[in-house]
């Protein structure tokens, strides 16, 4: 405590041993100590005394589109990072495609890092791609630091990302797996997609038809199959259906080196809800029913889930027509995503503590950023400061997204972040944001 520079306290401190009022001393943008309250402040460090405001870890989300370079006008690292630090997110993982190029080889990675370097106002890391033709490249995007390796089983929505069917996605995890890397798979059998009715136009009712559950739970299963063979390292991207959940159960009984996420929009949107035309509603796999939904938030209790990220996809406002078939497929959610999983999980009994568990150190611990996701000693000193009891209504215009399309419009959420903090430096607050102080993060293990 006598090294720190600054202290942050407050009556309900979320850490590791639990939630209690306590003292965070920082030092070089590290916690140094986590202390009683009332611990005395060292001459010449600066208090910050948040009250009854719970302080969070950071969020780390680890799946978010950014767009940038090539479509900046869906989103960008600017826009992005703002949003997420306004969300109380301090920490982002960008997925490799919807930018051109497409991170699927380092020099693309180099292009990515050179735009991304004086936009981001949170930290920044990177995946790679894998698709048909580059399993060439997955050594050197490894090499380079890329956190793990995206991949499509069904078409991906842009041309330049194909989908890898199962010999090429045995091909690529084969690969990988010599390496001790990280798959993350988009998993919908293509198979199933064709087969199931595709009539178009506004009705929601028939978009879900279109995108069935049969079509996650075989992917899924094969994606498993494979794990187990190779003894791969795989991760399950924005879980919706819960009747995938028994087989991931037993997969990881066996041993099967799976984890598995879901969304915020899967947690808190239904698809009984949603109004026809509605396409700010329309992501793959989509939203589905309320039943579905409580036993994907008893899967997040057992740990059948581990995480919760965003899925961050935006697209400009002409892009989402009210003809489900032909809009863009995805869910503008960086700012909203802490208070709309809050808001539904204090409806449901869970905590705060939950939350963090979640949104901050499972996905810290998926990518293996050890320095994030716990306030606790030896962590970078990265917080949210969370008035959790009080509500918004959401409006678009107070988003910081580049495009402010969004599925939460009008809603009353709880939980409002009044502040976020990077390495002990406040970088956002009541809507103010300071110069860009992120940093882009590579793998180190």
């Amino acid at each position: 405590m006598s090294e720190a520079e600054l202290v942050v306290r407050s009556t309900r401190v979320v850490t590791p041993e639990g939630t209690r009022p306590a003292a965070v001393a920082v030092a070089d943008g590290t916690i140094t100590a986590v202390l009683p309250y009332d611990a005395d402040v060292p001459p010449g460090a600066r208090l910050e005394d948040f009250g009854d405001h719970a302080l969070l870890p950071g969020l780390v989300d680890t799946h978010v589109h950014v767009n940038d370079p090539g479509r900046t006008h869906w989103e960008g690292f600017w826009t992005a990072t703002r949003a997420a630090a306004a969300g109380g997110i301090t920490t982002l993982v960008d997925m490799p495609l919807n930018s051109l190029p497409p991170t699927t080889t380092v020099d693309h990675l180099r292009t990515k890092r050179e735009v991304a370097a004086d936009k981001a106002h949170i930290d920044v890391g990177f995946w790679g791609g894998a698709l048909p033709d580059n399993v060439k490249d997955l050594r050197p995007l490894h090499d380079a630091g890329v956190f793990g390796f995206k991949a499509f089983l069904s078409p991906s929505g842009v041309e330049e990302f194909p989908h890898l069917e199962q010999d090429g996605l045995a091909r690529s995890l084969t690969e990988i797996a010599g390496f001790g890397g990280l798959l993350i798979v988009h998993a919908e059998d293509p198979h199933h997609l064709d087969a199931a009715p595709q009539r178009g136009g506004p009705k929601y009712a028939d978009f879900l038809a279109s995108r069935p559950r049969g079509a996650e739970d075989t992917a899924i299963a094969a994606l498993i199959a494979q794990a187990a063979r190779l003894d791969a390292r795989v991760h399950v991207l924005h879980l919706s259906s819960s009747d995938a959940l028994g087989l991931i159960a037993e997969a990881k009984r066996n041993g099967v080196r799976v984890t598995v996420e879901t969304c915020p929009h899967y947690l808190t949107l239904t698809a009984e809800e949603v109004p026809d035309g509605a396409s700010e509603f329309k992501c793959c796999p989509p939203i589905r029913e309320s039943a579905n939904q409580d036993l994907l938030w008893q899967a997040l209790a057992d740990g059948t889930i581990d995480c919760v990220v965003t899925d961050h996809s935006p697209s400009t406002a002409d892009l989402k027509t009210d003809d489900f078939a032909t809009a863009w497929g995805g869910i503008s959610g960086l700012q909203l995503s802490l208070a709309a999983v809050w808001t539904e999980a204090r409806g449901r009994g869970h905590g705060l503590e939950d939350v963090v568990r979640w949104m901050s150190s499972r996905t810290a611990a998926l990518v293996g950023l050890d320095r994030k996701g716990a306030i606790e000693a030896g962590r970078d000193a990265d917080f949210a400061v969370l008035a959790p009891d009080e509500t918004f209504t959401v409006d678009p215009a107070a988003l910081q997204h580049r495009n402010r399309v969004t599925a939460y419009a009008g809603k009353t959420l709880y939980g409002v972040v009044k502040s976020t903090w990077l390495r002990g430096e406040r970088i956002a607050l009541d809507g103010e944001f300071t110069e860009p102080k992120g940093r882009l993060l590579t793998r180190t293990g």
